[in-house]
């Protein structure tokens, strides 16, 4: 049998680079050339923000999205063989599931409970890691008929990591822009008074307050209600704020996100209009002022940081979050931040506590899979 490692096939994703593509007709013209080499009956192919490793759209074949939910939660929620986090700290970018568990199957649950009743026998994983920076992860499957991915057809996929992931970063601006589809370019600005009465709005304010409405269903008049949280919130943080707090300070910022009826996210911020005298402002209280609130769609990277400043955790909790949100175990998770398993079983209470959940899987939940981003059209050709 011929070998596949020869210089065409190196070739067939670098020279990809020459041509100028979106996010999307990059990833369709990457599983077209690899399908002409490596024969595969179903695709996952998901693009992430490398700082939250968050999704940030996924496109899927129908037999795959049909087990995609269970998936998703044995990537975060259970031990297992060749998870994505675990590919990318081990540098060793592409695996073969079935070459893992050869005769003991019943060693990845992800294997016997979700691709053999499914009718998948095999695997295909890689991650796209350029600068250690994780861009994307593509997994291929076969059909239980089907044989097992060779390990000629790992080291090629292997060799194409670093190609695919430096064109995911390359394309991700687009991607952003995708992603925006049916949102105003420019941010949402509206003026209010210290009454919360509107005083102006740009065109893009216009159509977020819309769509706030719609989703509260309210009339076109009342100023709807996130928008009223985040100024009396700014109101009562410049009321609680002594002078000198203030004066050291760039002043208060009242930040929330809402999520529309379409799934989007809704970014909201409130800041005072002008750069003002704050002690002047404490001693003349009733001397009015103008509320800046801004809209824009909030990114997948966005959110983290906001919940985690919504819910009050500490520094070393949002450290120990992030570990949570790449599936590292308890244990995984006490070597690398130097503390006990009791320490981290401790702040894991705590973060459930501020939270309001009650498990791994529900934090996941408010953290990560509530956030995903519709799933891409499927795409057409060969591997479809």
């Amino acid at each position: 049998m011929a070998s596949l490692i020869t210089p065409q096939n190196l070739r067939r994703i670098t020279s990809l680079e020459k041509e100028s593509w979106t996010s999307r007709t990059y990833r369709e013209a990457v599983l077209n050339q690899i399908q002409t080499v490596i024969a595969y009956d179903a695709y996952c192919f998901t693009t992430v923000d490398p700082a939250t490793l968050l999704s940030t759209g996924a496109v899927t074949e129908d037999g795959i999205e049909a087990i995609h939910d269970r998936l998703f939660l044995n990537e975060y929620m259970e031990e297992d063989l060749h998870k994505y986090a675990d590919l990318i700290q081990s540098g060793q970018y592409a695996a073969i599931l079935h070459a893992a568990i050869q005769s003991r199957p019943d060693i990845s649950s992800r294997y016997t409970n979700i691709l053999l009743p499914a009718g998948f026998g095999d695997e295909l994983r890689t991650v796209f890691v350029n600068n250690n920076a994780c861009w994307g992860y593509l997994t291929l499957y076969r059909k239980q008929d089907k044989p097992a991915f060779s390990e000629e057809e790992r080291l090629l996929m292997q060799h194409w990591t670093s190609s695919i992931a430096f064109m995911l970063r390359t394309t991700r601006l687009m991607l952003m822009e995708e992603l925006k589809g049916g949102s105003p370019r420019e941010p949402g600005m509206v003026i209010l008074q210290t009454s919360l009465e509107p005083v102006m709005q740009n065109t893009a304010a216009r159509y977020w307050l819309s769509e706030l409405r719609r989703l509260e269903q309210v009339e076109a008049v009342v100023l709807p209600r996130p928008v009223r949280a985040v100024s009396s919130h700014l109101l009562q943080s410049i009321q609680m704020k002594t002078a000198s707090e203030m004066s050291a300070s760039e002043g208060p910022l009242s930040k929330v996100c809402v999520q529309l009826t379409d799934g989007r996210y809704v970014m909201l911020q409130a800041s005072v209009m002008e750069q003002i005298e704050y002690s002047a402002l404490i001693e003349h209280a009733g001397k009015p002022f103008q509320i800046a609130v801004w809209l824009e769609q909030a990114m997948p990277q966005d959110l983290l940081p906001l919940l985690s400043e919504s819910y009050a955790l500490s520094a070393r909790e949002r450290e120990l979050l992030a570990y949570v949100l790449r599936s590292f175990s308890s244990k995984e998770i006490a070597a690398a931040m130097h503390i006990s398993t009791y320490t981290v079983q401790d702040h894991l209470k705590s973060i459930f506590a501020k939270t309001k959940v009650s498990s791994r899987r529900e934090l996941i939940w408010h953290f990560v899979s509530r956030f995903q981003l519709s799933v891409e059209p499927e795409i057409s050709g060969p591997g479809a």
